[in-house]
């Protein structure tokens, strides 16, 4: 797979995204449902904590791309919703930690919405990734 970044300007790179990226040579394509920071039995987990909800959401991504035979340096595209948009901003430093060092800033958006589809739930991240 052969990515190639498209930023017109340089002002989403200090956020740790590509406005856009073009892949060439992929051949098997991977859509991600959004992943939240739920248990193995779907049981919500880190009530009330931002940082421990993204850091499981990210956990779970992972293990769903390893399951499929990928790792987040495939992502190519992703989802973020949160029930507090300044809050998962403070915390976005788990994701930078996660991508910084894969070289890997694909294409995001953040979403801020009223509430996720399980009570207590305040962050959940989609992707698309690609090999």
């Amino acid at each position: 797979m052969q990515r190639t970044p498209i930023n017109p300007w340089n002002w989403s790179l200090p956020l740790g995204y590509n406005q856009a990226e073009q892949i060439e040579g992929v051949t098997r394509q991977v859509i991600c449902a959004g992943q939240t920071a739920v248990d193995a039995n779907g049981a919500p987990q880190h009530p009330d904590d931002m940082r421990g909800q993204i850091g499981l959401a990210l956990d779970n991504l992972e293990a769903v791309l390893t399951e499929a035979g990928m790792g987040l340096a495939n992502v190519i595209r992703l989802g973020v919703y949160s029930t507090d948009v300044d809050e998962a901003l403070k915390n976005f430093d788990l994701l930078g930690m996660r991508f910084g060092p894969l070289n890997c800033a694909p294409p995001m958006t953040l979403l801020g919405v009223t509430r996720l589809a399980i009570p207590g739930l305040m962050f959940e991240i989609e992707a698309t990734a690609v090999a």
